[in-house]
């Protein structure tokens, strides 16, 4: 990649100059990263698909951390002799594993390890952390082996549900396998009541707070009644129960969802994606909540117009409450 040579370039020119070379690396990613969200979001304006634009913004996420990584493993922290124990899976988690990413969503990261942490591995997993950070990301991390991921998910609902959505980056594939098949067997094993239990009291808990109402005037896309956590359960559930996840046409086919309501869930996902897209881009944060002073602003980004008797806005948000 053309990247990779101009961090090559860089390094050559400034690698005796520890300062020098940090500024200019991330001087560089910092254009990519300009570039590739402007580009995400002038495509946004032009096809309205806030799911294409998630997707986008995900697998530039993806190719920046492969980057940062091979740079480092290249160039700063390159052993002599690999060992066994210096391998690793780079895997995201949480939504960013659900290979959708909104522009102002946090950065979900599991470095997988086969054994113990190495001097190697804390080096490498450091230099990707502070250069994320330097770059203005929100960055979740953990670093374990696969016994540590088990261990934690069968005692922590967080952990559980983060790891049900895990997606191999880049890396070790074995060691991510591996964590698949141990959290199918050792993890999301069983009837599930335990699972679905603990997530429909997570959604009337975010309900009560939201307001217990698809109708508050000022609603959040996300956590409120009727918004993507919703959508997010009904997958989750799922997915630990069948291994499927609700976009796929297995879903259908065994029976979980008629193919109205696969359409539904898809027509209805896509939106509030296309919604939440718009507003962070609007915000320059990661903002979910439709407040009054940017309804408009997101109803003219949709293109709604005035038309019998209701104004653009009142039909956007009259579209907003039906999707909820």
């Amino acid at each position: 990649m053309a990247e990779r040579a101009e961090l090559t370039a860089l390094n050559a020119r400034f690698g005796d100059d520890e300062r020098a070379l940090r500024e200019a690396i991330l001087k560089r990613l910092k254009t990519l990263g300009a570039e590739a969200r402007l580009h995400a979001e002038r495509r946004l304006v032009a096809d309205g698909n806030g799911r294409l634009c998630a997707q986008g913004l995900c697998r530039f996420q993806d190719n920046l951390i492969h980057l940062i990584y091979d740079f480092a493993n290249a160039h700063l922290y390159r052993a002599s002799v690999p060992l066994d124990t210096e391998r690793m899976g780079v895997v995201a988690t949480g939504g960013y594993g659900r290979g959708l990413l909104a522009p102002g969503s946090d950065i979900d990261l599991l470095f997988l390890l086969p054994h113990k942490q190495t001097a190697w591995g804390e080096s490498i997993v450091e230099y990707v952390l502070m250069m994320l950070w330097d770059l203005g990301y929100k960055v979740g991390h953990a670093t374990r082996t696969v016994d540590q991921c088990i261990a934690l998910a069968a005692e922590d609902l967080t952990i559980r549900t983060a790891l049900l959505d895990a997606r191999l980056i880049f890396g070790d594939r074995t060691l991510f396998d591996n964590l698949v098949t141990r959290y199918r067997k050792d993890v999301a094993s069983g009837d599930g009541r335990a699972f679905i239990e603990a997530k429909l009291a997570e959604r009337d808990e975010r309900s009560r707070k939201a307001g217990n109402s698809r109708y508050v005037v000022e609603p959040n896309l996300k956590d409120g009644k009727g918004g993507l956590r919703d959508i997010h359960t009904l997958h989750w559930v799922i997915k630990y129960l069948h291994g499927l996840g609700p976009r796929e046409e297995a879903v259908v086919e065994s029976g979980i969802l008629t193919a109205e309501e696969a359409v539904a869930y898809r027509q209805c996902s896509d939106f509030l994606w296309t919604v939440r897209c718009h507003l962070h881009f609007l915000t320059g944060r990661a903002e979910d909540r439709l407040s009054f002073d940017v309804q408009r602003a997101v109803a003219e980004r949709l293109r709604y117009v005035s038309r019998s008797g209701l104004s653009s806005v009142e039909r956007f948000m009259k579209h907003y409450f039906l999707v909820a």
